[in-house]
């Protein structure tokens, strides 16, 4: 898994743009809003102006739930389903690898209800 020791907007970028998939990045909204697709479904918005940095990620609301308890910078997703979606501030609090780790798992949620071919590939990764 991709660990920087920082994680930035590059960082994120970089990452999310090596997924699998028909990954596009776009500013649908506004320019401070970033977001990248995958395969025509948002996994992560980016507010590039907020400082710290700020991302929304879909998650199991299980998962969302248990986050939200774990680390103060997971709060219910701002403007999104708050039952499906985490807004995460990167203030340094949460461990780079469980902000990648979240990452990975938005993307997996949305590309499972993707085409066939990603989810087939989805669906035969070896358990962590």
């Amino acid at each position: 898994m991709f660990s920087p020791l920082i994680v930035n907007l590059e960082a994120i970028r970089t990452y999310c743009l090596k997924k699998e998939g028909k990954i596009i990045e776009d500013l649908p909204f506004d320019e401070f809003v970033l977001v990248f697709k995958v395969n025509g479904r948002i996994f992560i918005l980016i507010m590039t102006e907020a400082h710290p940095l700020t991302i929304n990620l879909k998650c199991d609301p299980e998962r969302a739930i248990e986050l939200r308890e774990k680390y103060a910078a997971v709060a219910p997703g701002y403007h999104m389903n708050k039952k499906h979606w985490n807004t995460v501030t990167l203030d340094g609090t949460i461990p780079p690898r469980d902000i990648f780790a979240m990452i990975d798992h938005s993307y997996e949620l949305v590309a499972k209800r993707s085409k066939p071919p990603i989810r087939k590939k989805l669906t035969k990764k070896k358990p962590k």
